[in-house]
């Protein structure tokens, strides 16, 4: 799983062998593939692209083209082991319902997004007072699809308030893996499994 992106590869790594998994948000279906083929796990896709859904049947993976703000709701309670959100929080019309969603629709979640409180981003507004462009949000301000900026402690907050139980988090920056102890400065992104 090391050729993976590392917040997938953490998933990856913890969804055992034979689970049910729907991948939301699933985008060129790497994670799905990685899943099938190394650990044989039928994962499901959603995803928004038309152009990523052709690419991922092309790889034979199961997904279907819809807006996950939309369509979530018609998946059965409990219809699947891990319901997996990867850098698609950000782009949520409603992140608190599609949490929701995602423990409704799966017995755990995985959820990795980007943490807009990471200490080179809070330095380039100050210093430059403009929105960021690093390697992890590439795109300007005006291309992005990011509607939500959110900190990890902004994520803690809300799974806190819904009573969402924390399994595991994982934390990254500058291409490493460190602990939780400042982690809303020192992360670029996170990754967090749930259950209710």
């Amino acid at each position: 799983m090391s050729t993976l992106r590392p917040d997938l590869a953490v998933i990856a790594e913890h969804i055992p062998a034979g689970a049910r998994v729907l991948d939301v948000g699933c985008g060129d279906g790497t994670l799905m593939a990685a899943l099938r083929d190394r650990r044989g796990i039928d994962a499901r896709g959603i995803e928004l692209s038309p152009e990523d859904v052709e690419l991922c049947v092309s790889k034979g993976l199961s997904v279907i083209q819809g807006d996950a703000n939309r369509d979530l709701p018609q998946y059965p309670d409990d219809a699947f082991d891990y319901a997996i959100l990867s850098q698609t929080l950000q782009t949520a019309e409603r992140p608190d319902l599609m949490l929701d969603q995602l423990l409704r629709v799966g017995r755990q979640a995985f959820v990795s997004f980007p943490n807009f409180a990471y200490w080179r981003m809070r330095l380039s507004l100050l210093v430059n007072g403009r929105m960021p462009v690093t390697r992890h949000l590439p795109v300007s301000w005006y291309e992005t699809e990011n509607i939500h900026h959110l900190a990890i402690a902004d994520f803690e907050a809300l799974i806190a308030e819904k009573g969402v139980k924390v399994e595991a988090s994982w934390f990254f920056g500058q291409g490493r893996q460190f602990g939780k102890a400042g982690a809303n400065w020192r992360a670029e992104h996170a990754v967090f499994q749930l259950s209710r």
